[in-house]
């Protein structure tokens, strides 16, 4: 049966173009998922069958194709606030079997639906009319977000819909719950399991990037959006930004040229001088295109004279704050390498989490630019460390890169490492997060950061190649420093913290009190004033006002600079 057709709109003013096509370029993506499956060559002895492909740890190419292909399948509803479930579901359902459906909060109700089959969306927007208002004009975009009326409300409240959370927990909840732990390791567990992104909010973040691959396919009809960073590489947060990456690599790829003939034919384009350029020119018009016409995107700034050009914006019907990225591929590969690292060891990820929330109770690391210390640098740091116990935690990049059966250079950069989980040994080492936790902030409380740098390729320390505060070498542009920002204060602020951290959890023991009244273990640490007074050889040391006046103001100068860094490439 031909798929309906649909109008959806063309750079020219939104034209509408043929959406039978739009859905049969999305039926070639739903197939997708399994062929990536079924591409991967067997281990040695193994068969690839059904059943094996559904037990092993799946790669981070097949987990991207999965989502896609799910988010191509799905819609979002604005719902009213006496929507009736399964009114609505039978509803929707008139147009195809819903598959998932789920609920959350944000500038007003939501709905996510996702269906069966791709046809059932040409089948809605068929059914779907143009909105109405009394003064203003509609922009005729026809997305996939529509808002949902009802024509008769109900007199009376209808039954409560579960929303699902899109935020963590405040802190001060957070450590009553780990009060009632018996142990640091159980502790950090619960912090993983309240701050770790959920499966909503994971297709969520796919919807969005879905959402804005059909902008940006009215100019590249072969253009690909997919998230990095945070938002898939396991350590992302409940509530962190949605980085996206703009790969225009498909474009062309389905065209194989004859070998036969007298002719060779090509795609007449434009030309530039260079990648950068080309870059900040489809970033600029692709930034114009979701300023005017992107339903519910608002504060568009294009920022595309950073060393990453960029386009930042609220999506306020997924409630994400969103960057636009193209031509910033080894920031994929970084993302890939940190799913790898997280997928190996649950230890890895829960510690990641405990550290990250630890730093960010104490102001180590900020959401704001400045002279503080990333995410991504402490998660490093954390890797850093994993590496260094004996035996090892987790792997080298080195040993990753020997496992590899193909190179992958980028740019020029040798980011080589391998993809299949199910060919790295597991670790020997069976340390428990209790022990792993105190270590770390003994390793780092007392680590020579005046004269070595850490490495996650060697796992090992080196001499610092430079003057600055704390040095990280980027993983894959080897000669850039991703920690080049931190400054003196804020470093001695971070050892001085985990000094005092480690102190503290050598106090108090493994255990809780008999009456789990008082904070302890992580909770204790994740009290702001916990750690001014751990004891009297470690007394925090706070910079006088003067200092922190200089902070603030490394702060706005770095801001000041439309994100001009150079210390490495963003990827959480």
């Amino acid at each position: 049966m031909a798929a309906p057709v649909v109008r959806l709109p063309l750079p020219r003013f939104c034209q509408g173009f043929c959406f039978s096509r739009r859905v049969a370029k999305l039926r070639g993506h739903s197939t997708e998922a399994a062929a990536v499956l079924k591409e991967r060559p067997a281990l040695s002895g193994e068969a690839s069958s059904d059943a094996e492909i559904a037990t092993r740890k799946k790669t981070f190419s097949e987990v991207l194709a999965e989502r896609k292909e799910q988010a191509h399948r799905t819609v979002l509803i604005n719902c009213p606030s006496k929507i009736t479930e399964k009114k609505l579901l039978k509803y929707l359902s008139s147009h195809g079997n819903i598959k998932n459906h789920f609920f959350y909060e944000t500038h007003g109700i939501y709905a996510v639906i996702e269906f069966s089959e791709l046809d059932s969306i040409a089948s809605l927007q068929d059914a779907t009319g143009m909105p109405q208002f009394e003064d203003d004009c509609p922009i005729p975009f026809k997305s996939r977000i529509f808002t949902l009326t009802l024509k008769n409300p109900p007199s009376q409240a209808s039954e409560p819909i579960h929303l699902h959370k899109q935020t963590t927990i405040p802190v001060g909840e957070l450590v009553n719950k780990l009060c009632n732990a018996d142990s640091v390791s159980a502790q950090l567990q619960i912090l993983m399991e309240k701050y770790q992104l959920t499966e909503e909010n994971t297709k969520l973040r796919f919807l969005a990037c879905s959402l804005i691959q059909d902008i940006a396919g009215a100019y590249f009809p072969d253009c690909n959006v997919k998230p990095f960073g945070s938002s898939v590489n396991t350590f992302g947060k409940l509530g962190c930004d949605l980085d996206m990456f703009l790969d225009l690599d498909d474009t062309g790829k389905n065209s194989a040229r004859r070998k036969t003939g007298p002719f060779n034919i090509e795609y007449q384009m434009k030309r530039v001088p260079s990648q950068r350029i080309a870059t900040q020119r489809i970033l600029s018009v692709i930034g114009e295109f979701i300023d005017n016409f992107g339903p519910g995107c608002v504060s568009v700034q294009k920022i595309l004279n950073a060393r990453c050009p960029l386009v930042k914006f609220s999506h306020q019907p997924s409630g994400f704050q969103c960057d636009l990225t193209a031509n910033n591929r080894i920031a994929m590969r970084s993302t890939e390498l940190l799913y790898i690292y997280g997928s190996l060891d649950p230890r890895v990820r829960a510690l990641v989490f405990g550290v990250r929330c630890w730093a960010r109770t104490h102001g180590i690391t900020s959401s704001i630019p400045g002279p503080w210390i990333t995410n991504f640098a402490l998660t490093t740091m954390v890797l850093f460390f994993l590496q260094k116990r004996q035996p090892p935690i987790v792997p080298t990049l080195d040993h990753l890169k020997g496992l590899a059966e193909d190179k992958h250079i980028v740019e020029g950069y040798d980011c080589t490492f391998v993809s299949n989980l199910n060919k790295i040994k597991p670790t020997e080492n069976t340390e428990t997060l209790d022990v792993l936790l105190g270590e770390f902030f003994e390793y780092f409380g007392n680590f020579a950061f005046n004269k070595h740098s850490l490495n996650i390729r060697k796992g090992k320390e080196q001499n610092k190649p430079e003057a600055s505060a704390l040095h990280i070498q980027n993983p894959f542009e080897q000669s850039l420093n991703i920690s080049k920002n931190v400054n003196a204060t804020q470093l001695e602020r971070f050892v001085t913290l985990a000094r005092e951290s480690a102190w503290l959890l050598q106090q108090e023991g493994k255990g809780p009190s008999s009456s789990h009244s008082q904070p302890w273990g992580l909770a204790a640490l994740l009290r702001t004033s916990g750690l001014s007074h751990a004891g009297k050889s470690t007394k925090r040391k706070r910079g006088p006002a003067s200092e922190r006046i200089k902070s603030l103001l490394d702060s706005l100068k770095f801001n000041a600079n439309n994100g001009k860094r150079t210390f490495g490439t963003r990827v959480c």
